[in-house]
């Protein structure tokens, strides 16, 4: 097992090398320069040429870079020019409804996907099968702000149960909070809830036709004590390797119902950071996202390991 971890653990931090390059360079092959967009078009050439060398924009790319990524190893990630704040107070700030938001959102996917897949599956072909593949393909289809918006309509503006957006912070309790979260939540669940389910139903009809859930049937136990004892466990790898892509997405790629809800998330700090061409703030939160993607995919390897101690041997 220490061997295995070893070797994703290498794997990691290649490619965390590798991402931290392809970050840099995307931003550098940006057309415009950013000391002129932050500046206006009608800045003096002085000025502009003043802000590049206080951004280090004049400098070479290579330094810039080394500078950057060591910044980053030692928790240093340089200081937003729009907002004249340490990158790292602004992220520590936003991560706080990010994180918990797909937090609510995963727990929220995987509550509702896994027992329907399940139902799905054992119940192949039936109507309730039919039902649940029906609501999961319109779940996929739906765009998520969409659903986003009925959710407001129904819940905030007609039964007024919920808000409609804003976050009033941790400092106001954690139920004003968390009800803040509740309809985000949910618009960002419902239609990974819908590919998650899929994946199982999938997953779950290949591994019950496997000869070793036909020797548990040969041996009496019931199509539901071999489902739960035998045929649940081996299917859930492909399902851990969708929720560790899930998670990613929803941490990352929230950008559109941090907006529908206004939520100051970190895809709201994307999104403004973007339009100011806050060059330190794009790539410092772009990286730690993309860190994120990785460290959750080096965990859905671990637990393969554990679900299937045959995975650690393979080299």
């Amino acid at each position: 097992m220490l061997d295995f971890v070893l070797r994703r653990l290498a794997g990691l931090a290649m490619t965390l090398a590798a991402a931290s390059v392809v970050v840099f360079l995307a931003m550098e092959v940006l057309p415009g320069d950013p000391a002129e967009v932050m500046l206006g078009t009608n800045a003096r050439p002085d000025t502009v040429a003043a802000l590049r060398q206080q951004m280090g924009l004049n400098r070479p790319a290579f330094d810039r870079y080394v500078e950057w990524t060591t910044g980053m190893l030692h928790g240093e990630f340089g200081t937003s020019y729009t907002y004249s704040t340490s990158v790292r107070e602004l992220v520590a700030e936003r991560v706080q409804v990010s994180l918990p938001l797909a937090l609510l959102a995963l727990a929220l996917t995987t509550l509702i996907a896994i027992p329907v897949g399940a139902i799905a599956a054992a119940r192949r072909n039936s109507a309730a099968d039919l039902g649940i593949m029906g609501a999961t393909q319109i779940g996929i289809s739906v765009p998520n702000f969409w659903f986003a918006m009925l959710l407001v309509l129904l819940f905030s503006i007609t039964l007024r149960w919920l808000p409609a957006g804003g976050f009033p912070g941790w400092a106001a309790g954690p139920w004003p909070a968390l009800r803040a979260l509740v309809l985000p939540a949910v618009a960002l669940a419902l239609p990974q809830a819908s590919i998650l389910a899929r994946v199982m139903r999938s997953s779950l009809l290949e591994t019950l036709s496997d000869d070793y859930v036909r020797t548990a049937r040969a041996k009496g136990l019931s199509a539901g004590q071999a489902l739960r004892r035998h045929a649940l466990r081996n299917a859930l790898i492909p399902v851990l390797t969708i929720m560790g892509l899930q998670f990613s997405f929803l941490l990352a790629g929230t950008i559109i119902i941090e907006n529908v809800f206004y939520l100051p998330g970190l895809g709201r700090l994307v999104f403004q950071a973007i339009n100011q061409r806050d060059v330190i703030v794009v790539k410092s939160v772009v990286m730690l996202l993309v860190a994120s993607v990785i460290l959750v995919n080096f965990v859905v390897d671990l637990a393969y390991a554990v679900v299937d101690p045959r995975l650690r041997k393979r080299r």
